[in-house]
């Protein structure tokens, strides 16, 4: 069995180069931290890296490298991808900035919008993307998001420029002119909406831009990256070279701080892209600002997946596990370890998730204030019919607004004065929610099922990871240990603190509503949550932090918990008594 599995492995690493043709695989990096953004740039040569991007806490917008520290970050990463072969090194871009960064001299439109029929102002916006070029001569070009940025220039002032499109490809051009025509760099400009009808504005605004040499940058789903988003349908639809990001430094899914370790998910997504007409390349995400990380760590399978099929795109994905781990920990620790990361997908979906949508705010617990899960964030908005089946001991096809967001969602979050009918109008309009309070006895059933499944499957993945402990150097035991113990502590907050503040909210409707056992079952609930809290601050060692800091979890279930004894304000500051 060793051996014929190490022949499998070493065949499966020799498939090189029958893959399409792409010109761009590339990564970003967010973070600001110099010794990870140092580890990630001198690991991407063996991972076929030949573009660096450089974005959010490095640089954001162009305008930023006249602050000394910026460019002076920017300049010392770029020699260093240069030196380690990376052939482009590219920074992110918003135009326009805030109305306040023109003169105000251009500011002389209607409402003190900038005049974009004044040639001089256009002048002068080229002089200033020289200007900042200048500062950073290495760079090989720019990822331009133009759309919903700062200024918005679809809101400025012009008689020439009659439609939103235009104007959108107005900015487009003139930096076009200067970046790809006088100074020979590349352009490319990254497109995402939160509609349809934004996606109207995006291709409409493609059909003015000039320049042929500017390359599309698409998100890997259609509005951010959710695990039960669909793939984006517009990726390869215009016929311009596309190259497709990736977020496998899981920004709304654990940032990396538990494990991420899902090849098959990465894989599907892929696989389907490198088949489309237009697309050249990915660029995948590496971290999630401050500590995270993804190169060095378990999740680092993620970057192996899209590497080895983009050489090999019928590679079996399991082969990529075995491949990974193998090299990685050792053939002695392949099994265990295999089982454990392949848990990480449902483990996550069933915890962060809830009953197919997305309820955690950049990874962290949120069920309330935070209102995005119950409208922006909703998967259904980008499937038709918006239905989800959802697994993980509940097996039950929903629809993601009369049945999931109609009773998980706060009563004041589904009103028709709730960002709800800004951002998906149609489902009031269409009476899918009803604007009362709507979480009962079956619901709170489907949830706690669905949470127990994450908690069971992360003590699995634990026990897998102690079964491999012999076969490990204890460096890679104690990172890998640490990582899915964080997991399994998630898992079970989620349960926890989703079973007593859902059912408060039953709790808090009135006697009626209040089930026989429903006063134990959020009681017991409480007390796992002082249990969970203690022993994530009892953790010893660090843990990496990003946006999402795991260990402010806790404080957040506390002070649920607290709302909960006391009286919560938006439930009529109804106090639970046992």
């Amino acid at each position: 069995m060793r051996y014929s599995l190490m022949i499998v492995v070493m065949l499966a690493l020799s498939f090189k180069g029958i893959g399409r043709d792409l010109p761009v695989q590339g990564w970003i990096i967010l973070s600001d931290n110099m010794d990870n953004a140092t580890m990630t740039i001198e690991a991407a040569k063996k991972y076929g890296v030949n573009q660096i991007q450089l974005s959010h806490q490095i640089i954001h917008d162009l305008k930023e490298v006249k602050e000394v520290e910026t460019r002076e970050q920017v300049n010392i990463l770029t020699d260093l991808a240069h030196k380690n072969g990376i052939e482009e090194v590219l920074v992110w871009d918003h135009s326009f900035y805030d109305l306040e960064y023109y003169p105000s001299r251009f500011r002389n439109g209607p409402g003190g919008t900038i005049d974009l029929d004044n040639p001089s102002f256009w002048e002068w916006f080229k002089q200033d993307y020289r200007n900042m070029l200048d500062l950073i001569p290495a760079v090989d070009g720019l990822v331009l998001t133009f759309i919903e940025t700062g200024a918005y220039a679809e809101k400025q002032h012009s008689d020439i420029l009659k439609t939103n499109q235009e104007k959108l490809a107005a900015v487009v051009n003139a930096i076009a002119a200067v970046a790809i025509e006088e100074r020979g760099k590349k352009l490319y400009i990254r497109t995402f909406a939160y509609s349809d009808k934004e996606y109207a504005n995006i291709t409409g605004c493609l059909e003015h831009i000039k320049s042929d040499e500017i390359i599309l940058m698409m998100k890997e789903v259609p509005h951010d990256f959710f695990l039960t988003h669909p793939n984006d349908p517009f990726v390869g639809k215009i016929n311009r070279p596309t190259i497709v990001e990736f977020d496998t430094g899981n920004e709304y899914n654990g940032q990396g701080i538990i494990a991420n370790t899902w090849p098959n998910y990465v894989g599907r997504r892929w696989s389907d892209f490198m088949n489309r007409p237009n697309v050249v390349g990915y660029v995948a995400r590496t971290d999630r600002y401050g500590t995270t990380k993804v190169v060095g760590t378990p999740n680092e399978i993620l970057l192996y997946t899209l590497k080895r099929l983009s050489e090999y795109p019928e590679l079996d994905i399991d082969l990529i596990y075995d491949e990974y781990i193998s090299s990685r920990y050792g053939e002695k620790a392949l099994i265990p370890l295999k089982n454990a990361f392949k848990k990480a997908y449902d483990i996550v979906l069933s915890s962060m998730y809830i009953l197919g949508t997305n309820a955690a705010k950049h990874s962290a617990l949120d069920y309330e204030p935070y209102n995005s899960s119950y409208d922006r964030h909703v998967s259904g908005r980008w499937m038709d019919p918006p239905v989800v089946f959802v697994e993980h001991g509940v097996d039950k096809e929903f629809h993601y607004w009369k049945d999931v967001i109609n009773h998980i969602a706060p009563a004041r979050f589904k009103t028709k004065n709730s960002p709800l009918n800004e951002e998906a109008r149609y489902v009031i309009d269409s009476c899918w929610v009803n604007p009362q309070e709507l979480m009962d006895s079956l619901y709170l059933h489907y949830i706690v099922t669905e949470k127990q499944y994450g908690v069971d499957l992360a003590e699995k993945a634990l026990s897998e990871i102690e079964q491999a402990k012999g076969a490990l150097c204890s460096k890679d035991y104690e990172e890998l240990f640490r990582l899915f113990k964080r997991t399994l502590l998630k898992a079970q907050l989620h349960e926890a603190v989703s079973t007593a503040y859902f059912g408060y909210r039953i709790y808090a409707r009135g006697k009626s509503f209040r089930y026989k056992g429903l006063e134990e079952q959020i009681g017991s609930a409480l007390k796992r949550i002082d249990i969970i809290v203690d022993e994530m601050k009892n953790m010893p060692g660090e843990h990496p932090s990003g946006q999402w800091d795991w260990l402010e979890d806790a404080e957040t279930a506390l002070s649920y918990k607290k709302k909960i004894l006391s009286g919560w304000k938006e439930y009529d500051n109804v106090r639970f008594i046992q």
